[in-house]
């Protein structure tokens, strides 16, 4: 907002041209608009300049297209500014609820899958290969095709991505065997406490230190999570530690990504896209020595005389959904603030918790539910701390 206009003659090549026409006086201008807006009863009031003075050149009086008009302070807008703005901040809302709705179908869609075929195919390993797999397949066909812009990268960014690569490889793999041994309910329960980790860890190994209420925040976080674990009718400690590492491991994730992606210019599809395929690489050897070819055909036979040629699809469905629902998850962050995400990722586990509930029938104590619900109450309050 301004309260006053003055000329200045330090640059003389530039003059002001109001829209009915040329003057070679650029105060007379603003001094008359100013008197005209007093003679209509504005008075003395500020003004805001947003879009009614035209400027030009002294040199072929050569129009530049720039525009200029006043209106009071106390109004919210000018009038015929509202239908250009408006459409665009309403399309861009339009467009982040749809990046949010389409990420956590995709992530509710994922874990139920997931859960299916871990039930049929308990082969944690080989199904978190092949999720990591069907994305470095799809990328690498959208960029041959050019439906996507592939990535311009060097070695310099393949060795700044290798530390994030790993984390995600272990946090992916860690994850998939908790929910091979528990409840997917149960192993997001465990996930929430996400945040705890990533202070505990910025605190004691980076040296970072936090306002008071993100500290507090995490009591219930952590105080909701070891309810609920207390509690679970199906506890197993292989699945509760997995999802304990995975927390661990997607906070170092986080935190090298961070660090090793400053003033790289790679969008997000493209940075997850090639973040799978380093993490494909890593993967692929330790499931080949820790399962094996044999213990895959002798499970894949099994599932197969018990669920038929769905079981196929099954897999299929797994493995494309973890990718897209991922990949969204890192176009969204381009498109809105570490904090509005930090809120969408806290509901998006509320969704997956109520509907892998509801879809497999598990058994929830009310001590249990109390426990996740005190836990996702935390994680929200701890997002809003930290910002």
């Amino acid at each position: 907002m301004i309260s006053s206009l003055v000329h200045s003659n330090l640059n003389p090549s530039f003059q002001v041209i109001p829209k009915w026409g040329l003057v070679k006086n650029p105060k007379f201008v603003f001094q008359n608009h100013f008197n005209f807006l007093k003679s209509r009863g504005f008075g003395e009031k500020g003004l805001n300049l947003v879009s009614g003075f035209e400027f030009g050149s002294l040199n072929g009086l050569k129009k530049s297209g720039f525009e200029c008009k006043a209106y009071e302070a106390d109004h919210s807008k000018p009038l015929d500014l509202a239908a250009q703005v408006g459409p665009s901040e309403a399309a861009q809302k339009v467009k982040i609820s749809v990046y949010f709705a389409t990420w956590w179908a995709l992530n509710v869609v994922f874990n139920v899958y997931n859960k299916k075929v871990l039930n049929a195919f308990p082969y944690p390993w080989l199904t978190s290969t092949l999720s990591l797999a069907a994305g470095s397949l799809i990328m690498l066909v959208s960029w041959a095709a050019r439906i996507a812009e592939p990535p311009k990268t060097d070695l310099e960014f393949w060795k700044t991505l290798f530390p994030v690569a790993l984390a995600h490889t272990i946090g992916h793999v860690a994850a998939t065997v908790s929910m091979s041994k528990v409840a997917v309910s149960f192993t997001h329960i465990i996930k929430s406490g996400e945040p705890a980790f990533s202070v505990l860890v910025s605190r004691f190994i980076l040296g970072e230190s936090f306002p008071m209420p993100v500290y507090l925040s995490l009591l219930p976080i952590i105080g909701g999570c070891a309810l609920s674990a207390a509690t679970e009718l199906n506890f197993n400690m292989t699945g509760f530690m997995g999802a304990m590492i995975s927390n661990l491991f997607f906070v170092f994730r986080n935190i090298f990504s961070k660090k090793g992606m400053k003033g790289k210019s790679v969008s997000g599809m493209n940075y997850y896209a090639c973040l799978s395929m380093l993490s494909l690489l890593i993967v692929a050897p330790f499931a080949i020595a820790v399962e094996g070819p044999q213990m895959w055909a002798v499970g894949w036979q099994t599932a197969i005389s018990q669920i038929g040629p769905n079981f196929v699809w099954w897999v299929v469905a797994q493995s494309v959904f973890y990718h897209l629902y991922n990949q969204v998850s890192y176009m969204s962050l381009d498109q809105i603030s570490p904090l509005t995400f930090s809120v969408g990722n806290t509901m998006k586990r509320i969704s997956v918790i109520v509907s892998s509930i509801i879809i497999f029938r598990n058994p929830v104590q009310p001590v249990n539910a109390l426990g996740a619900a005190i836990a996702i109450a935390g994680t929200f309050l701890y997002s809003q701390a930290k910002q």
